[in-house]
């Protein structure tokens, strides 16, 4: 016996999200989901999409893409960009999720794929609430099913008394169903994904019964490639995936960018001041944090050690919110080297011995003897380094 249903609206009183047909979102939501802070963006390439889409898909593969990677639509709507990089990365993870593969997104951390995969399912599925985030202690039942235990008790195994994870909702309502650092998950969870990506059915054995998924439904999963070893994914699960490599920004101006856009975005929400008045700051920010990562300067000529950490994309843009938090609250609303020294100090020293010893060679050796950075190195120096 098979389940299936068509979609259905997600209840907002279960995922604390403002309904869909709202058209915004709330204005007191600290964070709100991709679908709703992105609603009118969404609705307007709805109404000007006439190429073909895929069962159940709120646009067409190409409005996807253009969502994500931002455009000027025909009528002169601006579609901001989501995501800042190669066009084709996008373009095959949009072209996966209109196949009968699952996604992979793999990457460094920081590469902006937990952000990816809520923009693809808010696009394709109007709803980015379909989640499981993956942790040492995820149960199967959070792949799987789970039982309310007291109609369990009270009535026996029923349909009434099982609690579907977001992977069985998304496969009865053709969604896109999510699934974070996969590979923080135990390998035995892992693995009760390979029957719901090859046979795309949910055996329920309890009641003899099963959830065949309908057209629409895909999965899009997040992985950590420094996780490797941690829970690596099996073979038979591998091959049920599309893997797309999320990279890291290929140049500065392409970091500053992605960095400033993102700060933004986060400042508007906590009313912090203007970003344009500290881009000098972020592009400070940005070639220290890559410079350290890549263990060579800008120039070329000299060469680093790298600390423990990533430093990563997202780190970078953490460190500027706090930076503009402590200028908005402790100074004169001007992002300045003092406002940031700390959370750069705090990003590269993870490992207090020898990552302060990387610091500070980085310091006295580049940091120090750099035009214009004076200010930078006396502001490192006070707060510790």
């Amino acid at each position: 016996m098979s389940v299936s249903a068509e979609p259905t609206s997600v209840d907002p009183r279960r995922n604390g999200s403002v309904p869909a047909d709202t058209g915004a979102a709330r204005t007191d939501t600290l964070r709100p989901h991709a679908e709703h802070a992105f609603a009118d963006e969404l609705a307007a390439l709805a109404a000007q999409d006439d190429r073909p889409r895929p069962a159940r898909w709120r646009l067409s593969p190409w409005a996807v893409a253009t969502y994500l990677l931002g455009g000027t639509l025909p009528d002169g709507t601006v579609i901001t960009p989501k995501y800042v990089g190669p066009r084709r990365v996008v373009e095959v993870a949009v072209t996966t999720l209109a196949t009968d593969r699952a996604l992979l997104l793999l990457g460094v951390p920081g590469t902006a794929k937990t952000w990816v995969s809520e923009h693809l399912a808010a696009a394709v599925s109007g709803d980015s609430t379909l989640l499981v985030q993956g942790t040492a202690g995820t149960p199967e039942e959070a792949i799987r099913y789970g039982w309310n235990y007291a109609r369990l008790l009270a009535h026996g195994p029923s349909r009434d008394a099982l609690v579907p994870s977001p992977v069985m909702r998304a496969m009865a309502e053709g969604r896109t169903a999510r699934v974070e650092e996969l590979t923080r998950i135990p390998a035995d969870v892992q693995d009760s994904l390979i029957t719901i990506l090859s046979e795309k059915i949910l055996p329920i054995p309890e009641l003899g019964q099963e959830v065949q998924a309908v057209r629409g439904f895909n999965l899009i999963a997040t992985a950590n490639d420094r996780d490797r070893g941690v829970n690596e994914l099996s073979s038979a699960l591998r091959r049920r995936f599309n893997t797309v490599v999320l990279p890291l920004p290929e140049t500065p101006e392409a970091e500053v960018d992605i960095v400033t856009r993102r700060v933004e975005q986060l400042g508007r929400s906590l009313d912090l001041p203007a970003v344009p008045d500290g881009v000098d700051e972020i592009r400070r920010v940005v070639t220290v944090f890559r410079e350290l990562r890549d263990g060579l300067t800008a120039d070329g000529r000299t060469r680093l050690k790298s600390p423990s950490g990533t430093l990563s994309t997202a780190e970078a843009i953490s460190v500027v919110t706090g930076g503009l938090a402590l200028a908005a609250h402790f100074g004169d609303g001007v992002l300045r080297a003092g406002d940031v020294a700390a959370g750069v100090l705090g990003a590269v020293v993870r490992d207090p011995a020898a990552d302060r010893v990387v610091w500070l060679e980085y310091l006295e050796t580049v940091v120090r003897e750099r035009d214009g950075w004076s200010d930078f190195y006396r502001a490192c120096r006070e707060a510790g380094a």
